[in-house]
């Protein structure tokens, strides 16, 4: 089976960074697009930034500049980096991947469990 499994969460005050973490282990031949979504409480869950295995990235319109995804696909880990927080960022942050599994054809989504990003104003 896969597991994706987020660090780097917690709580940071207005206008500070932190760095999220997002390691997937398991029976994993290839990890295809790497995602970061987010969740605030009463809101849907929202795509923060995309990376492909090929480098290709997409962010959400809110992170302006300031959130930054990567990846080092020898480790089956993303990243993402995240500068000038703000309150409106507090949120839990999930990672998604998908994974090309070791005797299937086709790849299949996962899911972290979440970090919880609380900015302080």
């Amino acid at each position: 089976q896969v597991q994706l499994v987020e660090s780097g969460g917690g709580l940071v005050q207005s206008g500070g960074s932190l760095t999220l973490s997002c390691v997937a282990s398991g029976s994993i031949k290839r990890c295809e697009t790497m995602r970061w979504y987010r969740q605030a409480p009463g809101k849907q869950r929202e795509l923060v930034a995309s990376i492909t295995n090929r480098g290709h990235i997409d962010y959400g319109d809110f992170t302006k500049g300031r959130f930054t995804i990567s990846r080092d696909n020898s480790k089956n880990t993303v990243f993402l980096q995240m500068n000038s927080l703000k309150p409106e960022d507090t949120a839990v942050y999930y990672c998604h991947a998908d994974i090309l599994q070791y005797g299937s054809s086709w790849s299949s989504a996962f899911w972290g469990q979440g970090t919880q990003i609380t900015v302080s104003s």
